[in-house]
């Protein structure tokens, strides 16, 4: 329902244009039932909800309580194994070994328990044999039974929601915001774009895609519907939107199996290639690098049939080898292998963005007589390049001054590879000079505040979303490196996941480090107990859904807690049917449910490719614990994956990113003073209308205010 994705991308309800009534009693039910689940409708909202009748009051508000319990993890039963949990957990052995009792018993055989421990100790036995063993053994509505309601906390998380424009208004805003977004999407927000730009196609479009994965996704909808292509402006473009349309990676990071096209679909592919090739014979070089793919389509496109697209033809006789074009990239490439640097540096200036990109490896390989001539290169490209890549490269320069302990390096699909990093480092005055000329350029493309600028301190420490791919979908998601404080006394992790078609078993465990990275235990099925921290049980089917948590108190020893989810064995984390990890703060004396939607802070999907999943880690610091987002997922093997045998590659990735300095919202912030009135949030209303920057924003800004917001992060990164 296109209501329920506004509402829970933005926080924003549509407005309803059902008849005007009576409807205040459903509003009341309303500002109960999302209390409940830890949001707040606005004052403006409930006003319009009391204005509708009862009937368009109750739709509307049932949406939107559906969508917010959707948004927390709330829609599904959180159900734990261990009844009393976080009471009543055995010690693991101990559990083991009544579970093996049982067996003897039921079996009519006896045994002593120094037997039983033996046979546990000597690792013989396989649990999933033992009786109950990783299955449900009460319903959730007895969990329910054996526990006291949650008690309010002044800390529990109300998050408000504001009343919007119509569905069709909203629907617009969102898609033109999506579509024209000059950072890349994950795979959440380019499927909301898909969908969005079927109800959009004949409204208002983008004056520009700047991202050409965006780009394929709308072309993709406008190729099956036959509707004109946008912004085609590459040979590349064609090849991404045919893997869009095959339902393949527009980001052709793997290869595609080309569907059979319709001949209107073949005609609309082949004219647009003939009028990129036609218009600049140059963008031949880019069919070089992808000549295989370009082969595969041409057996599907049959281009030797359309003669009147001679260009087009040109394409596939290049990536035959029929007709010899050295690319741009080659021809760098080549400079760079002769060592001839400056040239190599004068050839990639055509491409302003894949010259910054190789600014790092070209200084470091130039002489200090080339040096200069790189630095201008770079200099020249500068103006060109999108803010994206001078925000990546700014980032870049300022972790250059030392080599890094680790050097990591996060692909799209959020696997991540860490090696020793021996690259020398750039010498310092290069650093300050690349990084006077980044910020002098950034500075001077943000845009002209047109009233105040107030910034919620909150905020500064969220990682710049230079890339949605960096990042899960979800509530209260952070980019990779945002740092956020964290209140309460207790940390409560939670991970559900059912599954499509096989049995399989997600275990979440937590691993303790020090502050040199070194395990200092760990938590999970194989250990219940550690340091105060305490396990909630293994399931290991969940045909209708399974959910284990992991209590860690913030008085537990350790500089690092890393909450991980292990495949042990099933469905991959993109087959299963839903999954997701999620925190939750408490305060001690809270009681209540394992599950409470009023103390989760953050929940995300887990979709990334890889058996093991890290979603984030918790660092003890000066100023308190604070949560930091990896969103990272290591291969892995195949099945059988456990805390213990990831206890180094986790460390190692922990380290790489938590060394790693990140371009903040700050980074913005301070290219802002120099040209704007700039103040810090103290929760006090303005008088005037400002632009706000924060997390969220507060109720009852000024009218003609204008508020970025965790949605809208992304709308800050200069074009």
């Amino acid at each position: 329902m296109l209501e329920k994705l506004i509402i829970q991308k933005t926080l924003r309800v549509p407005a309803s244009t059902g008849a005007a009534g009576d409807g205040t009693s459903v509003a009341r039910q309303l500002d109960a039932a999302l209390l409940d689940v830890g949001f707040a409708a606005s004052r403006p909202l409930l006003e319009h909800i009391g204005a509708l009748a009862p009937a368009s009051a109750m739709d509307l508000a049932a949406t939107v309580v559906s969508a917010v319990r959707e948004l927390v993890g709330d829609h599904v039963q959180h159900n734990a194994y261990f009844i009393g949990f976080p009471a009543d957990v055995p010690d693991t052995v101990d559990f083991w070994v009544d579970r093996l009792r049982a067996a003897v018993l039921t079996g009519g055989g006896t045994a002593t328990d120094a037997q039983l421990r033996d046979a546990v100790a000597s690792a013989a036995v396989n649990l999933l044999d033992l009786p109950a063993y990783g299955t449900y053994q009460h319903t959730y509505a007895e969990l329910l039974a054996a526990h006291d309601d949650l008690i309010s906390s002044a800390g529990d998380r109300v998050t408000v929601l504001r009343l919007g424009d119509t569905t069709d208004v909203e629907a617009s805003r969102l898609y033109l915001a999506l579509a024209g977004s000059a950072t890349p999407h994950g795979e959440a927000d380019l499927a909301i774009l898909s969908e969005l730009t079927v109800t959009c196609l004949d409204g208002p479009q983008p004056a520009e895609i700047p991202v050409r994965e965006n780009r394929a996704v709308l072309n993709g909808i406008r190729l099956v519907l036959g509707r004109p292509l946008l912004g085609v402006d590459t040979t590349t473009d064609v090849l991404r939107l045919a893997c869009q349309v095959s339902g393949g990676d527009a980001s052709l990071v793997t290869s595609t199996r080309f569907r059979a096209f319709r001949r209107p679909e073949r005609r609309m592919l082949l004219a647009a290639l003939d009028d990129v090739v036609g218009t600049n014979p140059d963008k031949l070089g880019d069919v070089v690098r992808y000549a295989e793919r370009w082969k595969r389509l041409g057996e599907r496109l049959h281009p030797h049939e359309y003669g009147r697209w001679p260009h087009a033809q040109e394409v596939f006789a290049v990536a035959r080898g029929e007709r010899p074009v050295r690319n741009l990239a080659g021809r760098a490439e080549a400079a760079i292998r002769a060592g001839a640097i400056g040239p190599a540096a004068r050839v990639l200036s055509a491409t302003p963005g894949l010259l910054l990109r190789s600014a790092d490896r070209l200084l470091r390989l130039a002489s200090t007589a080339e040096r200069s001539a790189v630095v201008a290169a770079v200099t020249g490209a500068l103006g060109s390049a999108s803010g994206r890549v001078l925000l990546s490269l700014r980032e870049h320069v300022d972790n250059r001054l030392t080599p890094a302990s680790a050097r990591m390096y996060a692909s799209r699909s959020r696997s991540a590879w860490v090696g020793p990093d021996t690259r020398p480092p750039l010498p310092a005055e290069l650093v300050a000079e690349l990084s006077s000329l980044l910020d002098a350029e950034i500075g001077a493309r943000l845009p002209e505040p047109e009233r105040p600028l107030v910034v919620d301190p909150e905020v500064l420490d969220v990682a710049l979303p230079l890339s949605g791919k960096a990042a899960e979908a979800g509530f209260a998601v952070l980019p990779r490196g945002s740092r956020a404080s964290i209140s309460g006394e207790l940390l409560r992790f939670f991970t559900y996941w059912r599954q499509a078609s096989r049995r399989t078993d997600y275990d979440l465990s937590v691993l303790m480090l020090d502050d040199e990275f070194h395990s200092a235990g760990q938590v999970s099925w194989t250990n219940y107990h550690h340091d105060g921290v305490v396990h909630s049980g293994d399931i290991t089917d969940a045909p209708n859904g399974a959910t284990e948590f992991i209590d860690v108190p913030l008085t537990v020893r350790g500089t690092y807690v890393v909450p991980q989810v292990h495949i042990y064995t099933g469905e991959s984390f993109d087959e299963v049917a839903e999954s997701m990890f999620g925190y939750q703060t408490r305060s001690r004396d809270q009681r209540g449910a394992p599950f409470d939607a009023r103390t989760v802070r953050a929940r995300s999907h887990l979709r990334g490719q890889g058996r093991v999943a890290l979603p984030m880690v918790f660092a003890r610091g000066t100023r308190g614990w604070e949560a930091v987002w990896l969103h990272l997922y290591l291969r892995g093997r195949p099945s059988f994956n456990r805390v213990e045998g990831n206890i180094f590659t986790t460390g190692d990735r922990v380290r790489a990113l938590m060394e790693r300095r990140y371009l903040t919202v700050s980074y913005l912030v301070e290219r802002w003073r120099a040209r704007a009135e700039v103040t810090m949030w103290d929760g006090r209303l303005p008088d005037e209308p400002v632009t706000f920057v924060g997390i969220a924003a507060p109720e009852d800004l000024p009218a003609g205010s204008e508020a970025y917001t965790l949605d809208r992060l992304s709308e800050l990164i200069p074009g």
